[in-house]
């Protein structure tokens, strides 16, 4: 199985599975979501085989390559590959597509040719998701980048609520003022890179001579683009619009996989191509990360909508992801990574439980809620437990995540990983006062009977509970796939981990 295309196989499955979709006879049309998730299934057992080839101890920074010449005048490639980091978020996204498609078999009432639209651009999305991982030609990389807009805009635009439109318009719009920034820093370096075949590997352009100046203009066109999709304090405010208006699964699938290529990208571009400039902005991306932590965790406090609170809990979480990238040390590398995916599957859980407690009560204002857990007990568990999770509680995933970041961080910026801590006890307010409001108090009267969660629903959230408590208790699985890439990635930076401070013990009489 060496030569086996695994990363073009995850590619062309699921464009497969939404071509077959797209092409149903009306009188098949209801079966639309049956093929979605069937082809999504078979991509997720794609994605665990191309984990088994996966060597955790190879020296090289790609594995499962392949490289073929594209447009070769200016030197583009059909290039995949993958490191741990990427790998673990292509994994991500092959667990949480066949769940969200699962989560969202009610969404398109209307069914026809609307629901078969509706499920042929999830799985549109699930490729470009895999293929933005996995691409090693910065060129590929870019049209990966901006192709996930196409399905995201419909998805918000033609399947969303009241603010549809706007949301997806603004969702638009600040992608594409993002791609445009960096698609000038991607030309640009073509032109000061080696040029010719298979110049825009990032293999190629790892460690260019660049000057100060011209590296920190690259670097900042794609800081921009990245931290637009991440998305980080001032450029975030699409986030709880596109949220609020999306459908759960999109707002899932939005929230948790798409907003980690910011994230990624700032790993695999804006440090490994621009070590130089990362250094020279770290003090000022680590300050943003900051704002982002405490600025999310406040905005989620004084919300009334349970969806735009879950949004500005990502903006909060993000923050630290950040800080953990630009700290620059391997904790916090690992704990970044690793939060990544956490973060996918704690968005997961609030969003498509909150969207079962949305769909019984008809109303998204936590205000219109209140003793919801005698009404539906086993929701508001499964509820609670994704809260938690989102708080870092120890045994649940984030929170090996979020110690690591934490830890790495105070080993060299003391200051903003102290006031980081902040945001720990803010999520511990906006979580639990939620689920107080919303949960706790008398039964509320009813003027209809209301189930609590059906067979369909555990599936959904099964595997989303067993990745909470897998990641919590024995995470060392990813962190072992996602530490020679964080090691490695130090390495082109030049940063190594700060020399621990032990305090020397006073000379006593006896040792005179």
């Amino acid at each position: 199985m060496e030569n086996f295309p695994w990363l073009t196989v995850l590619m062309v499955l699921p464009l497969a599975g939404a071509l077959v979709i797209a092409a149903l006879p009306a009188a098949l049309a209801d079966k639309a979501k049956q093929v979605a998730l069937l082809v999504s299934v078979v991509t997720l057992a794609v994605a665990v085989g191309a984990v088994t080839q996966f060597d955790t101890s190879a020296l090289q920074q790609f594995q499962l390559t392949e490289t073929h010449e594209w447009i070769k005048t200016f030197g583009v490639s059909y290039a995949l590959g993958v490191d741990g980091i990427a790998l673990a978020l292509i994994v991500m996204s092959a667990v949480l597509t066949p769940v969200c498609i699962l989560a969202a078999w009610h969404d398109v009432p209307e069914g026809g040719r609307r629901e078969k639209n509706y499920f042929a651009l999830t799985l549109s999305l699930l490729a470009f998701m895999v293929g933005v991982f996995a691409a090693t030609d910065v060129f590929l990389f870019y049209v990966f980048f901006e192709a996930m807009l196409i399905p995201v805009y419909f998805l918000i635009g033609s399947y969303g609520g009241p603010q549809r439109q706007y949301a997806a318009v603004k969702f638009l719009l600040f992608s594409l003022a993002g791609g445009l920034v960096m698609l000038v820093s991607v030309i640009a370096l073509y032109f000061h890179g080696p040029r010719g075949s298979q110049g825009f590997l990032i293999d190629n352009l790892t460690g260019l001579n660049l000057d100060p100046t011209t590296q920190k203009w690259l670097w900042l066109g794609f800081f921009i683009a990245f931290a637009i999709k991440a998305p980080m304090w001032p450029v975030h405010t699409w986030l709880p619009d596109a949220a609020a208006a999306a459908t759960p699964a999109t707002a899932t699938l939005l929230v948790g996989v798409l907003d980690k290529v910011g994230t990624y990208g700032m790993i695999r571009f804006c440090l490994q191509l621009f070590p130089g400039a990362s250094t020279w902005a770290t003090p000022a991306v680590i300050a943003l990360a900051v704002v982002s932590v405490i600025y999310g965790a406040f905005c989620a406090i004084g919300s009334n909508d349970v969806i735009r609170l879950i949004s500005y809990t990502s903006i909060s979480h993000f923050g630290f992801i950040v800080m953990g990238i630009f700290a620059m040390t391997t904790p916090a590398g690992a704990g970044s990574a690793t939060y990544m995916i956490n973060h996918g599957f704690t968005t997961a859980g609030l969003f498509l439980v909150a969207a079962m407690l949305i769909r019984r009560r008809g109303s998204t204002r936590i205000s219109d809620f209140g003793g919801w857990q005698r009404v539906t007990p086993v929701i508001a568990g499964v509820f609670l437990i994704s809260g938690l999770s989102s708080l870092s509680l120890p045994g649940l995933g984030s929170f090996i995540s979020e110690f690591l970041v934490l830890l790495g961080t105070f080993a060299r910026y003391k200051g903003a990983a102290s006031i980081a801590t902040i945001g720990l006890v803010l999520a511990a307010i906006y979580v639990l006062w939620m689920y107080k409001r919303m949960m706790t108090g008398p039964k509320p009267d009813l003027r209809e009977p209301v189930t609590d969660i059906s067979l369909r629903e555990k599936v959904v959230v099964a595997p989303i509970l067993i990745a909470f408590l897998l990641l919590g208790f024995y995470p060392k699985p990813l962190l072992d796939t996602v530490n020679p890439a964080v090691q490695r990635v130090l390495t082109y930076v030049g940063a190594s981990d700060p020399a621990p401070s032990v305090p020397v013990a006073a000379t006593t009489g006896s040792e005179k």
